[in-house]
């Protein structure tokens, strides 16, 4: 026991040796550095294909749904279909038998008003029903409509047949391809929000109402774009620049135009594929100052 626990001191000694030898290697760098000259990393510029896009996430329903409901007052007979079973239009899905006493009717059909599948059968045979009773739920699922929520600030960037990427949790890997179909012309005044649908195909019938979605609304897309890390691009009074290093170890400030900004990457204009830009140790960095570029 004695043996083990001489072997957990050394093991975490030398793992803080380790870690403060790194700690060292840093404050050394820093240490042998001229007071006044930046340590900073670098990355080239490079071309990239870009996307912009508002991330938003929101629930999934049949392109059509109908809750279908008896015509007569009665008992069902029994369902014809279940879920999961294809349905036709007018194609009876359940039967009533009419509950008048001396009087005997043929069973009533309950007939199906879309071209699907059963969702949801509600009733077991002998249950009492109504003209209020829903007896079944038929969805076309050919198509999914992806029900999203788009804050006001993003609206004037939505625009009908704009493409979008849906993922759901039960398909991690897959990506689901759609366009927006449906826009509201208004926006609700306590959310903020403006109701938009992105319309997916959905012919192997992967997707289900119901499901959680996250959307992707491709806002701009470019192919070939010259590119550079966002983290590089720094903005001054409504201008965009950059800082490159200088063969005498300097800093050199250079004016870019910015068109597509992701997170991760900005496209620019100004400067060639192939340039090294700083994209570590900007802060206070000025046009001309001395740095020291660290692998």
């Amino acid at each position: 026991m004695k043996k083990t626990k001489s072997y957990l001191i050394l093991f975490a000694a030398a793992a803080a040796a380790l870690a403060a030898g790194c700690r060292n290697k840093d404050v050394e760098a820093l240490n042998k550095l001229e007071k006044d000259r930046f340590l900073v990393r670098t990355e080239p510029a490079k071309t990239r294909s870009l996307e912009d896009y508002i991330l938003l996430t929101g629930s999934i329903k049949a392109l059509d749904e109908a809750t279908l409901y008896p015509r007569t007052s009665g008992k069902l007979l029994k369902n014809l279909l279940h879920e999961g079973d294809p349905v036709k239009k007018d194609q009876p899905v359940a039967l009533i038998e009419r509950d008048e006493v001396g009087v005997v009717y043929e069973p009533a059909p309950v007939p199906s008003t879309l071209t699907g599948v059963i969702g949801r059968t509600y009733l077991d045979s002998g249950a009492n029903v109504t003209p209020q009773t829903p007896v079944a739920l038929v969805v076309n699922q050919s198509k999914v409509r992806v029900a999203l929520d788009v804050p006001e600030k993003y609206i004037g960037k939505v625009f009908l047949g704009q493409e979008a990427s849906i993922k759901v949790d039960a398909f991690p890997d897959r990506t689901f391809s759609g366009k927006v179909w449906k826009i509201s012309p208004v926006v609700d005044p306590s959310s903020r929000n403006t109701a938009v649908e992105v319309l997916v195909d959905n012919e192997n019938g992967r997707l289900k109402s119901g499901m959680f979605a996250e959307a992707h609304l491709i806002v701009a897309s470019r192919g070939a774009a010259l590119s550079v890390p966002t983290a590089a691009v720094v903005s001054e009074d409504g201008k965009d620049f950059v800082f490159e290093p200088s063969p005498d170890g300097r800093a050199v400030k250079v004016p870019v135009r910015v068109g597509i900004r992701t997170d991760d990457f900005s496209q620019v204009s100004g400067i060639k594929e192939g340039q090294e830009v700083i994209t570590f140790g900007l802060y206070g960095l000025q046009n001309g100052s001395k740095i020291k570029v660290q692998n």
